[in-house]
């Protein structure tokens, strides 16, 4: 399960107590990765990813979010610095691409 998919969403915060940046995948590549990791996800229904940006490469695992129907992919503190500091509303081209499961 090496599929990948490269697309440009808006950097979001999330509505809490908490400071967690996140992207919301497009519908049409949310639908394609429910497709491939059907029944071979992990807790909470995630699904461990490799993302790059620019030059800037990491591993986590995007988590499906049901009140939008689609993945949401976290960014932490790190990840955005590396990124030359995006944070909520920055646009930013990513590829995702499923890591074995």
């Amino acid at each position: 399960m090496s599929a990948a998919f490269t697309f440009t969403a808006t950097v979001w915060l999330w509505n809490g107590d908490s400071a967690w940046h996140f992207i919301s995948l497009p519908e049409d590549v949310a639908d394609e990765i429910e497709a491939i990791t059907h029944g071979h996800t992990r807790g909470f229904g995630s699904v461990p990813v490799e993302v790059r940006s620019a030059d800037v490469t990491w591993k986590t695992s995007i988590f499906p979010d049901r009140k939008s129907g689609t993945y949401l992919l976290p960014l932490k503190k790190q990840v955005r610095q590396d990124l030359g500091g995006c944070e909520e509303d920055s646009r930013v081209t990513v590829t995702v691409r499923i890591r074995e499961m």
